[in-house]
């Protein structure tokens, strides 16, 4: 079973190799088309490739029923690029699967790309191993030679019509035999019948004219298969001439992408390297100068303290002074309050300020225990509370009023107003 499925495998791929070197060889001197029998024998030969060992579709009632390659090319290539897949599957007189599989060889011929279709979907393992059973062509080594085989038809100019008879998906394809079972004689076998007509013709009549007749045939005849020998290597020549040339053109167009791929990355890179240089120097711009306005700040912040402590320690008086004039003024109140005013006694309440001042002295309690007295009610609580700001300002009232200027005078005042 298993050389069975090796025979046919290789009887597959030898005839499509052969109908590939006809096409190639046919293309020299007539253009390909539907009319062409090399090329209908070829389109069969591919058919029967891509059908082989293709599983069946199972429907709703567990039947398994035939299906067609394009099931699978409609899946694996869809990912090719710029692909024929959608415009086969709108063309409108073409409606089973097999007749479109037959148009997309067509088109694919057509537009050059048999063997990228062929090897992409080929590449996609997945796909194919749901639609091949083993052994199938398309999963075996087989399956790269034909990828190969079939580049070499990217040389060929093809002409169809696609809606003609030959997309006709009814009938399955038949491949003819026949062209590839001439049968070539060997030179051996050549050289053996020419020794068997001379020893023939050695005879008693040999050496008569008549008897050059045969010898003459034989040796037009070898020099006819040497001519055919000879076309047949040109041809393979030329065959495998045009296979590297289309190879050579692959290539280069290949390598001229990845060259522009390449400056394209390149310039991509010199433009991100020239921004993230920009970048920095904007930001190292930045650091510097918010450094400096950071710098102008703390100056700025220092200064102003400088001044607010000097403009603070001017307006205000010395604490000394504040107290001796609030203990003045609050003596004088006293004084007016009890009714012991004086009016020579104080001309001025610098007078009364330096009089507190002295008494001041003798009420501290540190001053009396060094004298050995005892601590008197005095001012001093009083004294305490008018170093407030209240008692400042009324300080400075009574020495711009009348209380210092006239000391005779009537206190308004409701708080002054003696009992």
């Amino acid at each position: 079973m298993a050389r069975n499925a090796a025979v046919e495998r290789k009887n597959l791929i030898t005839v499509c190799r052969f109908s590939v070197k006809t096409l190639i060889d046919h293309s020299c001197f007539e253009t390909i088309d539907d009319s062409c029998s090399e090329f209908t024998n070829f389109a069969a030969i591919l058919e029967q490739v891509l059908t082989h060992r293709l599983k069946g579709q199972v429907n709703w009632f567990g039947f398994e029923s035939p299906r067609s390659f394009w099931d699978f090319i409609r899946v694996a290539c869809s990912k090719v690029p710029h692909n024929c897949i959608s415009s086969i599957e709108n063309m409108e007189n073409v409606s089973s699967s097999r007749a479109k599989g037959r148009a997309w060889i067509r088109v694919a011929l057509m537009e050059k790309r048999l063997s990228e279709y062929i090897s992409t979907s080929l590449r996609d393992i997945k796909t194919t191993r749901r639609y091949y059973e083993d052994g199938a062509i398309v999963l075996g080594e087989e399956a790269n030679m034909l990828a190969g085989m079939l580049l070499g038809l990217n040389a060929i100019d093809f002409s169809f019509c696609l809606k003609g008879e030959s997309l006709d998906g009814n009938s399955p394809a038949v491949i003819d035999y026949t062209p590839y079972l001439k049968f070539t004689q060997s030179s051996e076998s050549i050289s053996s019948d020419e020794e068997e007509l001379r020893t023939l013709g050695s005879g008693s009549e040999g050496s008569t004219p008549e008897n050059l007749g045969p010898q003459f045939i034989t040796d037009e005849h070898s020099w006819y298969n040497k001519c055919k020998r000879v076309e047949q290597k040109f041809r393979l020549a030329l065959e495998q001439k045009g296979y590297l040339e289309e190879l050579v053109r692959l290539r280069e167009a290949q390598l001229a992408e990845s060259v522009a791929q390449n400056k394209i990355v390149l310039q991509r890179m010199e433009e991100t390297d020239l921004n993230h240089k920009l970048e920095k120097e904007q930001l190292e711009f930045i650091i510097l100068e918010l450094q400096d306005q950071l710098a102008v700040l703390k100056n700025n912040d220092l200064r102003s303290r400088q001044e607010l402590t000097a403009h603070l320690t001017n307006q205000w008086p010395s604490p000394g002074a504040l107290d001796a004039d609030a203990v003045a003024l609050d003596t004088l109140l006293y004084r007016k309050h009890c009714g012991q005013w004086d009016e020579h006694s104080f001309q001025s309440l610098e007078q009364l300020s330096a009089e507190i001042s002295l008494s001041s002295t003798s009420l501290d309690p540190l001053h009396s225990q060094k004298e050995g007295k005892e601590d008197t009610p005095s001012l001093l609580g009083l004294c305490g509370s008018l170093t407030s700001m209240t008692s400042y300002k009324s300080l400075t009232s009574l020495k711009s009023s009348e209380c210092l200027a006239s000391p005779n005078a009537e206190i308004n005042s409701p708080g002054l107003t003696p009992f």
